[in-house]
């Protein structure tokens, strides 16, 4: 084992493999190679070209990406940034961007912009500042 490296590597099942080529070469989603999406996960169908991934990012079983609301008629780019943490049961809305490093708290319901580093908790979500921001904030009071 590698010393000095604190990466997890997750293996993806053959229905998962089957998936990515699904959503990239069918679908034509915006997804990184990289990205783990749970089995279970439901990436929007309607309009997948709305749907954008970064790399490493993680999305937990029953979690659901939408790119669009047939209801307003609404057809919107979802982002997803790099190294983000979807937590299972999470929903993130139409026309929404989630920054890098960000996590998503279980069964959340993300209905605005997450700034890079922050987490977001609840239905609706409450969406908090990361420990970049707090670090500053401290640094910066004291």
């Amino acid at each position: 084992m590698t010393q000095g490296k604190n990466v997890r590597t997750r293996r993806r099942t053959l229905i998962q493999h089957w998936q990515a080529v699904v959503r990239k070469i069918i679908w034509r989603s915006d997804i990184s190679p990289s990205a783990w999406i749970a089995e279970t996960a439901l990436i929007d169908r309607t309009w997948p070209k709305g749907i954008h991934i970064g790399a490493g990012a993680v999305i937990g079983e029953e979690a659901v990406v939408l790119s669009h609301d047939l209801t307003r008629g609404l057809y919107l780019d979802t982002r997803i940034g790099e190294r983000t943490i979807i937590g299972p049961r999470a929903m993130i809305l139409p026309g929404i961007s989630v920054g890098a490093d960000c996590i998503v708290a279980a069964g959340a319901l993300v209905n605005r912009d997450m700034p890079d580093g922050s987490k977001a908790i609840g239905n609706p979500a409450t969406i908090t500042a990361g420990a970049d921001s707090s670090e500053q904030s401290r640094h910066d009071g004291a």
